[in-house]
């Protein structure tokens, strides 16, 4: 199997290099590959037998003003993806996001919910999903959310580096979903391609539920700080330009199906990842 990851420079693309380590496998950052130009597409796309699209515009609230150029990377690029894989017989790895329901659930999002965004970052998810089916059949879109790990910004980061430079952390407690450690979301993805699950939609992220808050605790306690530096507030207190789901965690069925089993819950995941240093090092 011949193997090209886009935006292969980001934290889940890096992540999924190493899971595919020892393959033929074609990685391009966003500066080797615009996914919106679509010959360059084709070109990098020929002789290769999976597509794993990780290349996002992922400023949620920038898009609320740049939605144009949001949808250029989110839906046009993925459907010059799924019709250049169309193209050349290959597969398509969509990663997409919780963003694309409206969190007002109070049961998890089953993978075949309709979708009803939003933001302006979820529409333009969204229509990334529909136009990589459209165009390819032989598409899985794999939805993640509250995504961390080793490369780049993300909120233990952030969380960590503030505990150091404050007394107390105020994080929301109404907003709840499934923290998700990047480096086992690269490996679901391999596992579903190695385990010939059918194409269709799987929720890539780790078992249970938090909020924001719960979630924030669990990072501080693991690296030696006081838990109860972090004390509870509302979202209203944060106000921002693309308004968060409020439920976003989603359910996990269509992994038994497809003979698969989900991924871990998130706090074995999140002691894993502090277990190997993941904040310390870019």
């Amino acid at each position: 199997m011949r193997y090209l990851i886009t935006g292969a420079n980001g934290m889940l693309g890096r992540d999924l290099q190493k899971a595919l380590e020892g393959r033929d496998v074609t990685a391009l950052s966003r500066a080797e590959l615009d996914v919106t130009d679509l010959e360059a597409v084709r070109a990098a796309s020929a002789h290769r037998d999976v597509i794993i699209n990780a290349a996002a515009y992922t400023r949620v609230d920038d898009a609320e003003s740049q939605e144009d150029v949001a949808y250029a990377v989110n839906a046009t690029g993925p459907a010059n993806l799924a019709r250049a894989a169309a193209e050349h017989g290959a597969k398509l790895v969509q990663l997409s996001t919780d963003y694309v329901f409206d969190g007002t659930a109070t049961e998890p999002y089953t993978e075949d919910a309709p979708v009803n965004p939003v933001s302006a970052y979820g529409r333009t998810k969204a229509e990334g999903e529909r136009l990589a089916r459209q165009h390819n059949p032989q598409t899985y879109v794999v939805r993640t959310a509250w995504l961390y790990g080793r490369h780049g910004s993300n909120f233990p980061k952030t969380m960590l580096r503030l505990a150091i430079e404050r007394d107390q952390l105020r994080v929301v407690t109404d907003q709840v979903g499934q923290p998700t450690w990047s480096r086992d979301l690269a490996d679901q993805i391999v596992a579903m391609l190695d385990g010939g699950a059918p194409p269709g939609n799987y929720h890539g992220t780790n078992s249970g539920q938090a909020s924001w808050y719960e979630f924030a605790q669990a990072i501080l306690s693991l690296a030696g700080h006081d838990p109860d530096k972090v004390t509870p507030a509302e979202s209203s207190h944060f106000v921002r330009p693309a308004p968060r789901p409020s439920y976003s965690v989603l359910g996990h069925a269509a992994w038994t199906t497809a003979g698969l089993a989900p991924m871990r819950h998130w706090r074995e995941a999140l002691a894993s990842a502090a277990g190997t240093g993941v904040w310390e090092h870019e």
